[in-house]
């Protein structure tokens, strides 16, 4: 389950469907790249033209997007399946993604599905209907996959001063958690963002812990259980890392609607602003008054909140839960939250693979 890997070179390439080509064809000297992430709770889409760092690292600049709440997950921890309803909301937003990809001229993608796919019985069923109605070929990701995903568009943010940190992915239907440090016998000022020492994938998230425990009205009582049973899940993990080097400045770094959602309500926004919340360190003092005014919310409230709204607002929760444990497991004095994840990942992987292959065809818009 464990592995010490750097994300860019090393990446898991295992795919349940051939690898997604929207468009075939010449790509060109400005090529244009989508990311599609279907997980349990949403359907997101980045569309983006490959633009180098000034250190000629993998880079891009973002020229649409889509994030819908689709809840495809809704109710597959008791059935076992995807339900009717789910599916059409999901088939509706993946419709919206084609037009997008279309219009965009869209050379090269990449369309991954997540837990709610590998979990559900008829996950291939609903991926074969996605094909028949929409043209897109979406493939069901393994859990290392999604993992080192998460780390190749997330772990930049990691303060390349540590040691090592703890970065994690609060999904719907699992949660990735994976242990950045530097390679073995790598001197100190290195870059740990780049390796990925070990990482797990727990079959928790918030849809599935808040369909177990509620999520409407939630006690001290529930919530300490739902953070007892993350915790125990969490122990394999935390006994494979607990040899591993950690230092002062070790932390924590979180990509998740959970975490964003902790990072607006501690600003205080109106309206959810993801320039003010991606990158933002939050203290570990400031992460649990957020959390308690979290779990001051009544659902309305909640639900009437701008950081959060009614798509979410029985989720939350659940996902402090989950981050609950995870400090708990891991005592760090800072978080950082970030704004990007799975979407960043396979772009980077995919502008990485074609500045590899091709350097002239990763060029800027003219």
């Amino acid at each position: 389950m464990f592995a010490a890997e750097d994300w860019r070179s090393a990446a898991p390439r295992r795919r349940a469907h051939r690898a997604p080509q929207v468009r075939a064809g010449d790509f060109g000297r400005d090529p244009v790249y989508a990311a599609l992430d279907l997980g349990t709770n949403n359907c997101r889409l980045l569309v983006a033209r490959a633009e180098p760092s000034p250190s000629g690292e993998p880079g891009f600049r973002v020229i649409d997007s889509f994030s819908r709440i689709v809840r495809l997950g809704e109710g597959l921890s008791r059935s076992g399946r995807l339900s009717p309803a789910a599916i059409e909301r999901t088939l509706g937003a993946l419709e919206i993604c084609r037009r997008k990809i279309e219009a965009r001229g869209v050379t090269r993608a990449r369309l991954i599905a997540t837990e709610a796919c590998r979990a559900a019985r008829n996950g291939e069923d609903f991926l074969r209907r996605v094909r028949r109605r929409t043209g897109l070929e979406l493939e069901i990701v393994d859990r290392e996959t999604e993992a080192h995903l998460a780390a190749a568009g997330s772990a930049s943010l990691a303060d390349q001063a540590a040691e090592s940190a703890v970065l994690f992915d609060i999904g719907g239907g699992s949660s990735e958690i994976v242990w950045l440090g530097r390679a073995a016998g790598e001197a100190a000022g290195g870059r740990p963002r780049e390796v990925v020492r070990h990482w797990t994938s727990l079959k928790l998230g918030v849809v599935s812990l808040a369909e177990r425990f509620g999520g409407l009205d939630v006690s001290a009582q529930t919530f300490e259980a739902m953070v007892d049973h993350v915790f125990e899940a969490l122990q394999g993990f935390s006994a494979a890392v607990r040899c591993e080097r950690r230092c002062g400045r070790f932390h924590l770094l979180g990509t998740s609607g959970t975490v964003t959602t902790i990072a607006g309500v501690y600003l205080g926004l109106a309206r959810y602003d993801r320039r003010r919340v991606d990158g933002l360190w939050m203290s570990d003092e400031e992460v649990s008054r957020a959390i308690g005014a979290l779990r001051a919310m009544s659902y309305d409230e909640r639900a009437m909140n701008g950081c959060i709204g009614v798509g979410r607002a029985d989720l939350v929760l659940a996902g402090c839960a989950i981050l609950e444990a995870i400090r708990r497991c891991f005592p760090a004095e800072r978080v950082r939250i970030a704004d990007r994840g799975l979407r960043e990942g396979i772009l980077t992987q995919l502008i990485d693979e074609d500045m590899t292959r091709t350097p002239a065809c990763t060029g800027g818009a003219p």
